[in-house]
């Protein structure tokens, strides 16, 4: 694929990963679209990002104003998901609001807004411009892991929401890809929701995570495993 003059939209482009991509695709020709959750972070979101929106995927109805303005507004050739939450600890101790925000933030969410931009995806099949789907799912959607049974199973939704995607619209030219890489250091372990980051070995750079997934892009490729991180 081709990112020169692509419309791509970025949410979490306020984040390590998500700043990142912004910049890496505008440099690449593309407009971005890029998200932040408030008027805080969005003054986070690179200046090479055309467009500066609010997305917050624990309210409904913020996905919906977004998704009215871009069919309205916008041509759509892409959509990278690179917002996420995390949280540790034993799961008999997880608080109910815990549960709530990882499953909205990190699953509910971006399935919400993934389908109802389904219609701009397809305008711009048609048109020729070989749109895909980007979610950052992570290993734990592969290898859940112990301490961290609510983010593992928020990860092992929206990843099978994705595999089952992919089937569904590869017929209507729409590619979509779950890159799965593993622990990166983007700080998010140390923004846990709940409970304290395990001692991780050190992990892969954004700059590293970014340039795979950029190239994954471009080689139409339709799935990134762990392995290929």
């Amino acid at each position: 694929m081709e990112l020169t003059g692509k419309t791509i939209l970025v949410t979490g482009a306020s984040g390590a990963l998500g700043s990142e991509l912004s910049t890496a695709l505008a440099l690449k020709g593309a407009k971005v679209l890029g998200t932040a959750t408030a008027n805080e972070s969005a003054g986070k979101i690179p200046a090479k990002a055309e467009v500066r929106l609010l997305l917050d995927f624990t309210e409904p109805e913020s996905i919906q104003t977004l998704t009215d303005y871009l069919i309205a507004a916008s041509p759509l050739d892409g959509i990278i998901n690179a917002s996420g939450l995390v949280a540790f600890g034993p799961a008999g101790e997880l608080e109910v609001e815990t549960i709530a925000r990882l499953t909205a933030v990190n699953s509910s969410g971006p399935m919400q807004l993934i389908s109802k931009l389904f219609g701009k995806l397809k305008e711009s099949a048609s048109a020729g411009n070989e749109p895909f789907v980007m979610n950052l799912t992570g290993m734990v959607a592969e290898t859940p892991m112990p301490g961290m049974a609510a983010y593992s199973g928020s990860k092992t939704a929206i990843h099978g929401f994705l595999t089952a995607l992919g089937k569904e619209w590869r017929r209507e030219g729409i590619r979509v890809i779950s890159a799965r890489p593993g622990h990166t250091e983007t700080g998010l372990a140390g923004r846990a929701i709940a409970g304290q980051a395990p001692q991780f070995p050190t992990g892969m750079t954004a700059s590293h995570v970014v340039e795979r997934l950029l190239a994954a892009i471009e080689a139409d490729e339709k799935d990134l495993p762990a392995t290929e991180f």
